[in-house]
Order: C-alpha cells, then structure tokens, then sequence
C-alpha cells in the first residue's frame, strides 16, 4: 500500500452472508464490509431484533441498527419457508463466509448448521456467535452484553467499593466478540488459501469477556486475592487515575521512576518522590490513598487546561476526562477520520465511528440497509424472475423493503 491514505479494502472478492442479529455478529459483518466484502445481511420477516433497540429513535432508525450494520445489503427471508431456505442454498453456493447468532441448535433445524452448510459449500467459512459456545453444560442458555458482564466476572472490576452492580455502558462484550470474530474468520480465510476447505468457529459472549480480563484474572489466579472496584484507580500502577481539577477532571499515568519524580517537581512537592511511602511503585500501590491525600488538593487548584499544558510540557502521561461532547470536537477525531457519514436511500445522513484500521484510507460507507431494502436486486442476482419473485412474496418466502419498525409508544 503506496502512502498513508492508500485505498484500503482488502476483501473485495469475498462475499459473506450474516444471519446475525442485535450486536456482537452485525458488528462483524460491518467489519467485513468495511474491509470491502459484499455483506448480505439476512433478516426474520420482521427484521433484525436491534432495529427495536436503542433510545432515542434517530428519524425511526435504531441507533443500534445504524451502528452496527453499514455497508451491507439487506434481504428479507422466512427460513420457516421451505422456498425461503432454498434461497439460502443459492446464496452459499457462491458465499465465502456465513456468519450467525442463534442459539446452538437453531440452524440445525433448517439444515443450516455447520454440517449442512458445508454439504453446499465446502470452502464455506462457518462463523457461529452465541453466548456461552457451541458446547457445554451452559451452551443452551441465552445472554446478552449486559448478562455477560455480569457472569464473565466483569462487573466486579467496575465501579466504587460498596457501590451497587455497574456495567460498561457501551456494549463492550458485544463489540469484543464481533473483534473476535473478525480475527477468527480472517485467520480462517487465510488459512484456507492453502487447504481449501473452509471450517467452523465458535465465537461466544462470554469467552470474548473473559478474554477482555487478561491481567485482572492473572493476577487473581496467581495471588488468589479477588479484585477491588477502585474506579479509575490502576490496580497495578500508580499514580494512574483521575484526579479533579478546578474545572474537570484528568487521567494521569505517571508511574514509572522518572516520571513520578517530574511530577512531584512539578507540582512542588518534590520531596514526596523521595518520601519511603511513595519512592517505589509498589510502596504507591500500598500508599494509594496517603498519595491521594497529598496529590489531589494540589491538582485541585487549577484548570484542566492549566494542567494539561503543564504536564505535557513535562512529559508526563496525561489526558481530559472527555465528555461525548468534547470528544466529537477533538481534532485528532476529525484528522484521524473516526466517524463516517452515510446516507439513507431516504436521504437521511447519519454519522457513527469508522473501522478503526486506517481509518483515512477508507471508502465512503453505505448506510444501513432498511429491511429488505436489497430483495429483489439479489435474488435477480442469483437468477429468479421478475414472476419468481413476486411468487415468492406472496407465500411470504421473502419480503421486500420496509420501513423501520416503530418504538412502541406509552398510552
């Protein structure tokens, strides 16, 4: 790739069909389609679950939808429908990847799991994301992002001591396994370059949270002592925390050597580097709280902006406690291109975070698709009729473009 803003889409001859729905699988599919596959998204006749999910409604359109599913086209099958499911067949025929997120079973009874699909297609690469696995004494049980934060364990890192149950207000499971995912079918793909056959990966909620922990749970596993919600504090590193200013707050890291003593010198207190609580990063782990009590007030004094300066002037690691606000005027925002912009066939322009790899060597994205908005135009693809189609409508196999469901209203 020639220069930083080079055309980066390296999947343009693959084509995957994403039978996912809500979160984790879409975020997958979008990924793909970032990377310049054709994503087909199948949807149930009343559309994916995450077009009903997400206040408020942005011009009837779920933010959750938004989010997770550009650049893909969408077609409305009945898999409950013998015609619907031969449909299906067609599309696999010619697909690289299937990507779905029922429970473990489900596909099985349209003859569509792992084993079936590959009887179609034997270079198929077979995605399956659920909550606890394919297998297992906990494979049969649902959950969402919010459960499994709560069963992965990731809930006790969160928040204050004696404070109730908090949770990652963003999907951060969700959006872990869909990374995952991503990982996996790519190594998949690669790998099929050179046995040519395809295979099955099992992506689930609770392992991708699980592997969110990395050092939390080595640590427990190693000391046997479990985890104390500290906030912003670092378990293993101080300072490396928000401290409040005048104005706001800021994260600080400065806990290596030279880096404490800087800041205790800039602060004025450079006595404090030297201070046997303080002068080594374990004795600051123990002392966090004495430390606290010397650094906070001084932090206190002055603005955020006071500080920032200050410390990057330094060379102390440092950042603003942002705001979504603050966030979406940052310019590194707007020179790393984060968000992208699209446009709706209805002429609604929408803006959500961009792939996250290379992000100014992107194509303009295609908005989320309505449901059903790309029936007809792929079934023509695989060879129905005009008359076919329409036949297939009307026994309900398909169904072609719709507006968004509406959020129920209260009486």
């Amino acid at each position: 790739m020639e220069g930083q803003d080079a055309f980066f889409a390296p999947l343009t001859r693959f084509k995957v069909i994403d039978f996912t729905q809500i979160g984790a699988g879409p975020l997958c599919g979008m990924y793909l389609g970032d990377l310049g596959a054709d994503v087909i998204k199948v949807e149930p006749p009343a559309g994916d679950l995450g077009r009903k999910l997400g206040l408020p409604w942005i011009d009837d359109e779920s933010p959750m939808n938004i989010a997770f599913n550009r650049n893909k086209r969408s077609i409305c099958i009945d898999l409950k429908t013998s015609a619907g499911r031969e449909v299906v067949v067609k599309l696999l025929a010619e697909a690289d990847v299937l990507l779905e997120s029922f429970r473990p079973g489900v596909m099985a009874q349209f003859g569509l799991d792992y084993e079936g699909a590959r009887q179609i297609n034997p270079r198929l690469v077979y995605c399956s994301l659920s909550a606890y696995g394919q297998t297992g004494p906990h494979a049969h049980k649902p959950g969402v992002d919010g459960i499994i934060q709560g069963t992965s364990g990731l809930m006790s890192l969160i928040g204050t001591e004696g404070a109730p149950p908090s949770k990652v207000q963003a999907p951060v499971v969700d959006v872990s396994a869909g990374f995952i995912a991503t990982i996996g079918t790519l190594s998949r793909l690669l790998e099929r370059v050179e046995s040519g056959t395809g295979g099955h990966l099992d992506v689930s909620l609770f392992s991708s949270a699980v592997a969110l922990q990395q050092s939390a749970i080595t640590t427990y596993l190693g000391s046997g002592e479990l985890p104390v919600r500290a906030g912003s504090e670092a378990p293993y590193a101080a300072p490396n925390e928000a401290f409040e200013t005048a104005d706001g707050w800021i994260m600080i890291a400065a806990y290596n050597g030279n880096r404490w003593e800087a800041l205790c010198t800039l602060l004025g207190v450079p006595q404090l580097a030297t201070d046997e609580r303080l002068a080594l990063l374990n004795t600051r782990i123990e002392n966090r709280a004495y430390m606290k009590d010397c650094l906070s007030p001084l932090f206190r004094a002055n603005t955020n902006r006071h500080w920032l300066e200050a410390l990057e002037a330094a060379d102390i690691i440092c950042g603003e406690v942002a705001s979504y606000e603050q966030l979406v005027s940052n310019p590194q925002v707007a020179h790393m291109k984060l968000f992208t912009s699209t446009t709706t066939t209805r002429g609604l322009t929408y803006s959500s975070p961009a792939f996250p790899v290379n992000t100014r060597a992107q194509k303009s994205a295609m908005a989320a698709p309505a449901c059903g908005e790309h029936t007809a135009e792929i079934l023509h693809s695989l060879g129905y009729s005009e008359a076919e189609i329409a036949e297939l409508e009307s026994h309900g196999a398909v169904r072609s473009m719709h507006r968004p469901l509406q959020p129920a209203t209260a009486a």
